[in-house]
């Protein structure tokens, strides 16, 4: 994780410079705070003497400086930390889009993808905010207020330097220890309850209809628990190492009260410094005080980066994209000698010969799970083929069986198929595919205020405005009532014109309706 934090630092302007300048300033005010203390109890004691006021006006100057410079800087500190971290984080997330696009993540779940590309994501702000800056700064203050302690009185500074490596590392070391586990098992749990949810949310019409809504809450109910289960270890764990912390706190306190006296005693330290020997630690421990979050945010952070580099170390399957291709005045797709399986996993079909030339209707049939869709991803170059070539000449368009709807207007679904596209072109989609709606009309949540036989047609709007030469067509009467399907078929056979198409489908009305018919796996029975 170490290298993926170093490689977005060092491609962030200035980033190494920034951190830099973050950890000097939450060390400046962290010293403040412990500086602060220290100069009020000795103004304070001083003052009780009665000395003439001119005595006090340094101490007056430090207090007011410390007080306000405080404030300043943690402000400073949090727009400078802040923004790098934001920074770095839209730089991850950028590179994982990027590394997503490029690659066909077969089996991953939405939920669960989602929750990397989102919660996982955001762990690098955690990362900087919440444990750098905390334990790099805190290093600074906690040498830096030994040395002012050794200057007065030795003993002291090494007590609670030994009370502060307590609070500040065994206990936070402690608390990751203790709860590694649990913080580890918390990210996939937080994916796993984020794909129940998912599922749930999509399938919720469906679960009621089968009867399974029983079953799926009972999946979340459980998702949840585990997820509870592992925040609850982690805040009793917490719970722990912040007593042990309070204790060190105190005990700091206590031995230099009594080293400080003996000091006092012996005439080798000032009546005033013993407020200072005995606030200060005082001070300094607060500083301590989110040492155990941190630790255990570490954890957690360490495990959300982990899922994350692990999408960004994906191997690049195919092109990840629809591909382009040029325009060509002769459109057609052929597969010669094709083997067609998921990179990882055997081959599904081997020795596929075909060809789809302009004007031609081809349908794709067979029993599930003998590949039609694996060939269509093929096709598309989302994933190289095991064996033999494939040849796309033209412009291909893909239209999915299940294609996404957007929650935002007609028209940006549709210029997802041409993101330049013009207002007349969408307009034009729009009117090809039969679709009269209004193109900015709101769709409303995954397209819920669409009909079935709507959300096809805007599917087919944005095949339509990219200007595909050659259509895929993936079971583009699933779902949809025989009229619906009916005026669907004959709007695509219409917009296809003389372009090659072939078309995966289980509807023997489909079927009826192409030139010729290509069968994967066994044939069926007569």
């Amino acid at each position: 994780m170490t290298r993926l934090l170093g490689r977005l630092v060092a491609g962030v302007p200035l980033g190494w410079g920034r951190v830099a300048l973050a950890v000097l300033l939450a060390a400046l005010a962290s010293a403040s705070s412990v500086a602060l203390l220290g100069v009020s109890g000795w103004l304070l004691s001083r003052a009780a003497e009665h000395p003439p006021v001119m005595y006090l006006t340094a101490a007056a100057v430090l207090v007011r400086a410390f007080g306000i410079g405080r404030g300043v800087f943690r402000y400073t500190e949090r727009l400078v930390g802040h923004e790098l971290a934001l920074q770095l984080q839209s730089a991850l997330r950028l590179e994982t889009y990027g590394r997503l696009a490029r690659t066909t993540l077969l089996g991953r779940r939405r939920g669960d993808l989602l929750a990397r590309v989102v919660a996982d994501v955001d762990a690098v702000l955690d990362v900087v905010v919440r444990v750098a800056l905390p334990f790099a700064s805190g290093v600074f203050v906690l040498l830096g207020t030994t040395l002012v302690l050794g200057a007065f009185a030795w003993p002291v500074a090494l007590a609670v330097l030994a009370t502060a490596l307590v609070a500040g590392v065994a206990a936070p070391w402690l608390a990751a220890r203790l709860s590694a586990t649990a913080d580890a098992a918390a990210v996939p749990a937080r994916g796993a309850l984020a794909d129940v949810v998912h599922e749930i949310g999509r399938t919720a019409p469906d679960l009621v209809a089968h009867g399974r809504d029983a079953d799926a809450l009972a999946r979340l109910a459980d998702a949840d628990a585990r997820l509870v289960a592992a925040d609850a270890r982690a805040a009793w764990t917490r719970g722990l190492a912040t007593a042990l912390q309070v204790l060190a706190a105190g005990a700091s306190v206590v031995a230099a009260l009594l080293l400080g006296a003996d000091a006092v005693r012996a005439g080798t330290l000032e009546r005033p410094m013993l407020a200072v020997l005995v606030l200060m630690p005082l001070a300094l421990h607060e500083v301590f005080a989110d040492f155990t979050r941190a630790a255990q945010t570490w954890t957690r952070a360490s495990a959300s980066l982990a899922r994350v580099r692990d999408l960004l170390d994906a191997p690049t399957v195919g092109a990840g994209d629809v591909a382009t291709g040029e325009p060509v005045a002769a459109p057609r797709l052929a597969v010669r000698g094709l083997a067609i399986g998921w990179p990882g996993a055997a081959p599904l079909a081997s020795g596929l010969d075909l060809e789809v030339a302009p004007g031609q209707r081809v349908a794709l049939v067979g029993p599930s799970g003998v590949g039609k869709t694996t060939l269509a991803a093929t096709v598309l170059g989302l994933i190289p083929p095991v064996a033999g070539t494939v040849t796309v000449e033209g412009r291909i368009g893909y239209l999915a069986q299940d294609a996404h709807v957007f929650t935002t207007t007609v028209a940006e679904n549709v210029r997802i198929g041409a993101k330049d596209a013009s207002a007349e072109q969408v307009a034009d989609a729009l009117a090809r595919a039969r679709l009269g709606v209004d193109p900015g009309r709101l769709v409303g949540e995954l397209g819920t205020d669409l009909s079935g036989g709507e959300q096809r047609r805007l599917a087919l709007a944005r095949l339509l405005v990219r200007e595909a030469q050659v259509l895929v067509l993936d079971e583009p009467s699933e779902h949809l009532d025989p009229e619906t399907a009916t005026a669907l078929l004959d709007d695509i056979w219409a917009s296809a014109g003389d372009r090659p198409v072939l078309v995966i489908t289980h509807d023997p009305a489909v079927v009826a309706r192409c030139d010729r018919v290509v069968t994967l796996g066994p044939a069926p029975a007569r």
